[in-house]
């Protein structure tokens, strides 16, 4: 067998360039075009952070305006996309139904096939207009409830929470939902992105990058692990003594090695630089909802964490609570990270595009030496 090195899952690999974002490790910060996400959380609209990942620049009042009506203007879904979600059987996947959809969109969107810069970021805009529609189609239909549809007079996170639950949402529910959003949106050559990535490098269409990024985004060692908190949530069981109920849990798990999800990340070694902003995000949330003990069971499986593998949470860990806490369906949760992350994957497919170059990785044969098939008798 030749000897070669190997880097498995390209660890360590820098494959391309990319202007979208990175991780600054001077600061331990998530950097969006050069931004701190954390600031980013702190002081935007998830509709500017979408805005600067496709442009480049925040926008001015003038430019936001005119983007949010953009946006707002393409919020309604069509009748043969909601027939075919009909037809999707319950036992399925939200996030095969966020898939299905959106193949069905592109099968119908006539500027498919043209990969121009303006059709490409029309594309990306409307689909960012209509995942909301259809993460919430999905689930209200699992609960037997008619679509709401959305409003054009509310932001893209109220209107989102609007769409789930028919009633208008709190101000401290949509800002916590609306930091989920920004914080979820980007985070450089992650495995959903390099999949979009490596698709368009194909000269295959935004649609079928974004459908690709997906279907790698389903697994539990990616997006799906926002669902697994909760899994975890619930085997512990939420209410009075869950703080005493997690550490025992974790025990047990580390004792059968069970893999712990929402805990330690590939890029990040000191913590992830997202979960301080979202750990707020989640005391408000516990706040509103008079719920002190989902943040004692957060503790106290963080705390346990890391005094026993000494590994700190990723972003999925206090995410996972915030949208149980507002409602959210657990297997509900990944699509709602698709909704964020489609801005940024849809950055870098524009990115791939424009100064493209197809992506083929090399691999070392290990298998049986040349040989021959024998003659039959």
């Amino acid at each position: 067998m030749e000897e070669r090195e190997i880097y498995k899952g390209l660890a360590g690999v820098p494959v391309d360039y990319t202007a979208v974002s990175k991780v600054n490790p001077e600061t331990n910060s998530m950097l969006y075009r050069g931004y701190p996400v954390q600031e980013l959380a702190a002081s935007v609209t998830f509709e500017e952070v979408a805005y600067l990942l496709w442009y480049g620049e925040l926008p001015d009042d003038r430019q936001l305006a005119e983007f949010e009506e953009r946006e707002r203007s393409h919020r309604g879904l069509d009748h043969e996309v909601k027939r075919i979600i009909d037809e999707l059987p319950l036992t399925a996947h939200p996030m095969d139904v966020v898939r299905t959809a959106v193949s069905v969109i592109g099968a119908s969107d006539p500027e498919t096939p043209d990969d121009s810069p303006e059709a490409n970021l029309d594309k990306a805009i409307r689909l960012f207009a209509k995942l909301p529609s259809i993460v919430t189609y999905d689930q209200r239909r699992r609960h037997e409830l008619e679509f709401v549809e959305p409003r054009d007079d509310l932001g893209y996170s109220a209107n989102f929470l609007w769409q789930a639950f028919g009633e208008a949402p709190e101000l401290a529910v949509v800002t916590a939902f609306d930091v989920s959003m920004i914080l979820y949106a980007e985070h450089s050559f992650n495995a959903s992105t390099f999949t979009a990535r490596v698709i368009t490098s194909t000269l295959a269409d935004l649609y079928s990058a974004v459908v690709g990024a997906i279907g790698a985004l389903k697994g539990p060692l990616h997006g799906g692990a926002n669902e697994a908190v909760m899994h975890a949530f619930d085997e512990i069981g939420m209410g009075e003594g869950s703080a005493e109920r997690a550490i025992a849990w974790l025990d047990d798990a580390l004792a059968n090695k069970r893999k712990i999800m929402g805990f330690g990340h590939r890029v990040y070694k000191n913590g992830d630089s997202r979960v301080p902003t979202m750990r707020d995000a989640l005391e408000r949330i516990v706040e509103h909802y008079d719920r002190p003990d989902v943040l004692d069971l957060y503790v106290a499986l963080e705390t346990a964490m890391g005094e026993r593998k000494n590994i700190k949470p990723n972003l999925d860990y206090p995410s996972a609570p915030v949208y149980h806490l507002m409602g959210w369906d657990t297997a509900t949760f990944t699509p709602l990270f698709v909704a964020s992350r489609v801005t940024g994957w849809t950055a870098h497919i524009m990115e791939q595009a424009a100064s493209n170059a197809l992506i083929r990785p090399l691999s070392v044969y290990d298998g049986p030496d040349e040989r021959h098939v024998p003659a039959k008798g």
